[in-house]
């Protein structure tokens, strides 16, 4: 069994295949999610999959990253959106040709918009390990 990860240090996410082929039960501590396979892939398709799941960690990560940047600099939490989008390589669909993410900031200049993408950048461990591949180890566990 194992032992629970500081969430300031790790995470760690677990799943299930339920009775609906492609559809799966995912846990994160005691928080549950539904997610789908594409319909390419045989699955629903009806709920999140698991590339929605990863933009929606980046969009998490990004603007929490901006209010805390923004509350660390003594200014009020900043009106911003950001949307994330992949699109896939078509000449080798276990990549992406592009992700994409769009900040959109209101009532405050460039440049203070820009400070705060840049300490997301700089900061975010998602949009790093994307933006320059990392480790990732496949372990194999039978009984």
């Amino acid at each position: 069994m194992s032992t629970p990860l500081d969430p300031d240090v790790g995470s760690r996410v677990s799943g299930y295949a339920d009775s609906t082929y492609g559809r799966f039960i995912l846990s994160a501590r005691s928080n549950h999610f539904v997610s789908d396979a594409r319909v390419l892939q045989g699955g629903p398709g009806e709920a999140t999959s698991a590339g929605e799941f990863l933009l929606a960690g980046l969009v998490s990560c990004g603007l929490g990253l901006v209010h805390a940047n923004a509350r660390a600099n003594g200014e009020p939490r900043p009106d911003v959106t950001l949307t994330a989008e992949f699109l896939r390589d078509p000449q080798d669909s276990t990549r992406f040709a592009s992700l994409t993410l769009v900040f959109a900031f209101r009532g405050i200049d460039r440049v203070a918009a820009q400070r705060h993408v840049e300490h997301f950048t700089s900061r975010c461990p998602i949009y790093n390990t994307l933006r320059r591949g990392g480790p990732i180890e496949v372990r194999i566990e039978t009984p």
